[in-house]
């Protein structure tokens, strides 16, 4: 499934360079558009770099993964693997000075639940919220097109997690390891940890799910290299094993290099995020609130004309109706 899949197509990529890229020209456009008229310096001064925007966008993954945590009813894996995978695709190609991550990141969770049939009502989602959970529930479902639109409408992902099974199926059948449920903890911490990284759009579900494998029993002070040489792979495969083992540790290293983002850090970014974001799509500032009364208006005079022609159209029927009865009625013969 997942080698024939847009998620393979679209939004896996060959190394880090191709996201710095991407990151760094969603920040160019943007900077570009709205600061046309500063200079070089000016532009530094007012605006968040592409770097600094990295920083921003880590600080709102650890709060993506606390919201999930802490979400009731508990909510499956499936979904909050899916979740990140949103986040982090509309961030490729988005700036968050154009949209910021606090909206988009429960948007993401809120599209997962759906497409991962996690079946939750607008109403017991936003109860998870603090804060003013209808203006919360108006900014999601305002937000939902924009993000199926960004994401190309590619909404399945696949994740780690059902290669993790069938691999601790395949360990029970063909390993000798002694009780491979003790690989579990180490499993899930790692699986955890890579939706923290660019893992996810660099690496197949399997190799990061193998990754996790390999991390859990060397947690346990465990030897599974025999058998992913020999008896997972074996002979037919060993061209291809050097660079599975290097995905493997590359995983791993991205794994070791999270760090979290200064608090004091991150709090002068986001007062610069504050000053320098695009009060179009900020739910607080009176340019949204027009635009979005604009929006409502038009709909309201595009039903009001419908409903005249409607009625127009009812009126002719009707009249139309009255000539032929009374055609066809015996008086008029």
């Amino acid at each position: 499934m997942f080698p024939v899949s847009t998620q393979k197509k679209y939004w896996t990529f060959v190394d880090e360079t191709d996201l710095i890229r991407l990151r760094q020209e969603a920040n160019r456009k943007f900077v570009l558009k709205h600061g046309a008229n500063m200079t070089e310096e000016q532009r530094k001064q007012t605006f968040l770099s592409a770097a600094d925007e990295r920083l921003l966008l880590r600080q709102y993954e650890l709060q993506l993964r606390d919201f999930c945590r802490r979400f009731n009813p508990p909510m499956p894996r499936s979904v909050i693997g899916t979740a990140f995978h949103y986040f982090k695709r509309f961030y490729l190609h988005n700036s968050v000075m154009d949209y910021h991550p606090k909206e988009i990141l429960v948007t993401c969770v809120y599209l997962a639940c759906k497409v991962e049939e996690f079946n939750i009502s607008i109403q017991q989602f936003v109860a998870n919220i603090k804060g003013d959970r209808e203006k919360a529930s108006d900014i999601i479902l305002n937000d939902e097109l924009l993000l199926m639109q960004q994401l190309n409408f590619h909404l399945t992902v696949h994740n780690p997690y059902r290669p993790v099974t069938g691999l601790l199926v395949d360990i029970k059948t063909r390993c000798s390891l002694k009780d491979p449920d003790r690989l579990l903890p180490g499993i899930e911490e790692l699986l955890e940890r890579t939706f923290l990284t660019d893992a996810c759009l660099l690496y197949a579900p399997s190799q990061i799910a193998l990754a996790a494998i390999l991390h859990a029993a060397s947690k346990i002070q465990e030897n599974l290299d025999s058998y992913v040489t020999e008896t997972l792979f074996g002979r037919p495969s060993i061209d291809i094993l050097p660079n599975i083992i290097e995905a493997v540790r590359k995983i791993r290293s991205l794994v070791r290099s999270i760090e979290n983002p200064p608090r004091e850090m991150v709090r002068q970014l986001e007062k610069k995020l504050e000053k320098c974001r695009n009060q179009e799509n900020n739910p607080d500032s009176e340019i949204y609130k027009q635009r979005m009364q604009d929006m409502l208006d038009e709909e309201d005079e595009r039903s009001s004309e419908t409903y005249a022609r409607l009625a127009r159209e009812q009126a002719n029927d009707e009249e139309r109706l009255l000539g032929i009865s009374k055609v066809l009625s015996p008086s008029a013969s």
